[in-house]
């Protein structure tokens, strides 16, 4: 404890994306909470970029990976190392504000339920739009949900915080005591839906999530993957599909299958191929190849 605040661990990844992560860890220096350490995760980079990184914050904590261990596995390795008492999982594109870490703090000294909680997240380049403040239930016929005020003009509409269904991987403290009963991030994701995934856990576990409007944090959205890549395109479809598999059973299973096969994968299909984008068209077949030949998938039901 310092100043009678808990210690919080920044985990950062960074993946083959030196410059940007030096901007983030410059933006750290604002933070006026009084007792944190930083991490930040190499995930395989081909060039080491840990002397970059000491002098963007000397302070930090660097822990190099022999290979890319996704979202998922990078951020386990944080925690790991981490001495925190809560975890505040960040991406490396991101940018901070100073009372930040303060206000994301404030919810847990008043419900000790909650696990999670995210800021309101804007865009960047565009700071005046909100791209979440706070998560939609994921739509058991779809298997998809959508961010409460994505794309709005931030006029305060979404100033009111209180209890969300999900947190946003993008931004999210989360308290060790949580982690110690629910686990780490569940690695068979890798990358996309593993937060939804998580949150979702917690929930059944008894805990809360929660969005606090009045802590911001700025996100330069899409570098890492980029918006239309191959590879986000396998990764979110077989993570949709993993996400249903872990969550849901019966008959609403049942109908998310029927839609996937009657909706989701033709029309898929059906745009790569007008588009010409083959690329796409094999990570949309892996993606359905993975489910159909993986059959170890931990219920969390």
């Amino acid at each position: 404890m310092k100043d009678n605040k808990p210690l919080i661990s920044i985990i950062a990844l960074n993946y083959n994306q030196k410059e940007i992560t030096c901007e983030f860890l410059r933006s750290l220096h604002v933070l006026k909470y009084p007792n944190f350490e930083v991490i930040v995760v190499d995930n395989g980079s081909k060039l080491n970029p840990e002397k970059d990184f000491k002098k963007a914050y000397p302070e930090a904590n660097i822990i190099l990976s022999p290979k890319n261990l996704g979202f998922t596995g990078g951020n386990n390795l944080g925690i790991k190392n981490s001495k925190g008492d809560y975890y505040f999982i960040v991406n490396n594109d991101t940018e901070v504000t100073p009372e930040l870490l303060d206000k994301l703090i404030e919810p847990f000294y008043q419900d000790e339920k909650i696990a999670m909680v995210s800021p309101k997240i804007k865009f960047f380049h565009h700071p005046e739009i909100i791209q979440y403040a706070g998560f939609e239930l994921i739509n058991p016929l779809t298997g998809q949900n959508g961010a409460v005020g994505s794309r709005e003009i931030d006029t305060g509409q979404h100033d009111t915080p209180g209890y969300t269904n999900y947190a946003h991987g993008a931004a999210m403290l989360v308290s060790k005591k949580a982690v110690d009963k629910v686990g780490v991030l569940p690695d068979q994701f890798f990358i996309y839906y593993e937060e939804l995934d998580w949150s979702a856990q917690m929930i059944r576990a008894g805990f809360k999530i929660y969005y606090q409007a009045a802590a911001t944090i700025f996100h330069k959205e899409s570098i890492t993957m980029g918006k239309e890549s191959s590879i986000k395109a396998y990764y979110h479809t077989r993570n949709r599909i993993l996400f249903m598999r872990r969550n849901y059973s019966g008959w609403q299973l049942a109908t998310f299958y029927l839609f996937l096969v009657t909706a989701v994968i033709p029309k898929a299909f059906l745009k790569y191929s007008l588009t010409l984008r083959v690329s796409h068209l094999k990570s949309l077949v892996r993606a359905i190849s993975w489910h159909l030949t993986t059959k170890n998938i931990q219920k969390v039901l």
